[in-house]
């Protein structure tokens, strides 16, 4: 199966429209990842023809990027398109604290470079923060500066799943050509609070969370996962009427014998204004799964 390609937005760089996520391999998501996994992970990837991986400074303390440098360091660099965030400091188990003066970020800029073995980032995505530590121009100013210096090669948003949309509004004034949004079949919110700033401005979308934290893909049944998992301080309730729905939707929207997760993803895509799903990953198998989606489009 071919895989699709998508501008992100009227400037963003021309990516695959399933990507890969990686909060995963910073240790949150139930169990830790070798050096070995994630490179067998990332030539199924490639071999699929994806080429927008999407990480972040706090994915572990820098340990989702590491993970991936080492990766890219033997590999062929220029092939891939590498997305981070900045703005905060990883602490421990969903344990963090936001750093978000231009001070700050520069430091993390650089600390970012060496974690990935890379000399420019191509998407620098602010990271879930508020909107007064958005509304910082001398933060953005800095970002411009490092930008012309090669350091970055394009800005983004990845709004919170909280509020946002005075990001999403501002954002082209601010630099910025990318919104990453939490965006699925459960949460359509994005279609009214940011998708027409992102229309309006040209701005990229990147759907974060696209098999709402696997509740899309049908392997769950109930709402109970390990200590080490982010999904055990989700509400437990709220998931259960989750899992109801999704019951609803394989019932009322997806075709008999179709994998619910292909479907999921391939309904995101259906937007025109999503340049890429980034469905995280566990196995090369998944990330095969995931490359499926395409034969929705």
């Amino acid at each position: 199966m071919k895989m699709h390609y998508r501008q992100l937005g009227r400037t963003g760089p021309r990516v695959s429209v399933v990507g890969v996520g990686t909060w995963q391999w910073g240790g949150e998501w139930g169990r830790e990842f070798t050096q070995g996994e994630v490179d067998v992970m990332l030539d199924q990837a490639a071999e699929e023809g994806i080429n927008l991986v999407d990480t972040a400074e706090c994915y572990g303390d820098h340990l989702s990027e590491r993970l991936l440098g080492d990766y890219l360091a033997r590999r062929e660099r220029s092939r891939w398109i590498v997305a981070t965030k900045f703005g905060h400091q990883f602490h421990g188990f969903m344990n963090r604290t936001w750093h978000l003066t231009p001070r700050e970020v520069r430091e993390q800029l650089e600390a970012s470079l060496r974690a990935l073995q890379t000399d420019t980032i191509d998407l620098y995505q602010f990271h879930s923060g508020s909107d007064a530590d958005f509304q910082q121009p001398e933060l953005w100013e800095m970002l411009r500066r490092e930008r012309e210096a090669g350091k970055i090669r394009h800005l983004g948003v990845s709004i919170s799943s909280k509020g946002g949309e005075l990001q999403a509004r501002e954002a082209a004034a601010a630099g910025a050509e990318v919104l990453q949004v939490v965006y699925n079949r459960l949460e359509r919110r994005p279609e009214e609070l940011y998708f027409p700033h992102a229309q309006r401005d040209g701005l990229g979308i990147l759907a974060r969370v696209p098999l709402a934290s696997g509740l899309l893909t049908g392997k769950y049944r109930e709402a109970a996962f390990p200590a080490n998992d982010v999904r055990s301080t989700f509400e437990p309730e709220k998931m259960r009427q989750q899992l109801q729905e999704v019951e609803e939707i394989q019932r009322r929207e997806v075709p008999p014998g179709q994998p619910l997760s292909e479907w999921a993803l391939g309904w995101c895509l259906k937007n025109p204004l999503v340049g890429s799903v980034i469905p995280g990953c566990k196995t090369a198998a998944q990330v095969a799964e995931n490359a499926r989606a395409v034969r929705w489009l």
